[in-house]
């Protein structure tokens, strides 16, 4: 059986909003697509028909993902989380003991991961070592440039 994932109910709210726009949007909108193309006679070395086909592929395999990914989604919602260590949803402060900076990173689901953002996936190795900590707690993480030691700073749900 699969397992639940974990998301934040933002991330559950886009991933539904893609799914309708591709069912009441694209679907239809591909399928028109194709019936102009096969109007325009030979389909064998018709181009716009194979290209709405490829594109008619990609949406439907789109929305079989995204049916998978919300019939998996287990929604924690951070700001109804009371807790003192760092688990999903946590904003979590660190101060870098080796180069004296703080940095802050939001530990989320894996499709809502960016590190422009500073949201890392809690499958990532950073958030693997963050996760059961609290406040004032020393982690080492090992990242590809060696072991990092990081103090918690503060964590921060909602």
């Amino acid at each position: 059986m699969s397992q639940r994932v974990p998301m934040t109910p933002e991330s559950h709210q886009q991933l539904q909003e893609e799914l309708k726009r591709l069912i009441r949007v694209e679907r239809p909108k591909v399928v028109q697509d194709i019936a102009e193309a096969r109007d325009h006679g030979d389909l064998s070395e018709n181009a716009e028909y194979d290209a709405a086909k490829d594109r008619q592929g990609f949406i439907e395999g789109r929305i079989a993902e995204l049916n998978g990914k919300i019939s998996l989604a287990h929604v924690i919602d951070p700001s109804e989380i009371d807790s003192e260590k760092v688990v999903f949803g946590a904003k979590v402060k660190l101060f870098d003991t080796e180069t004296e900076a703080e940095v802050s990173y939001q530990i989320v689901g894996e499709d809502e991961a960016d590190i422009k953002q500073s949201k890392l996936s809690i499958n990532s190795p950073v958030a693997k070592a963050l996760i059961g900590h609290t406040i004032d707690d020393e982690v080492h993480i090992r990242v590809p440039s060696g072991i990092r030691v990081y103090e918690i700073i503060d964590i921060v749900y909602g």
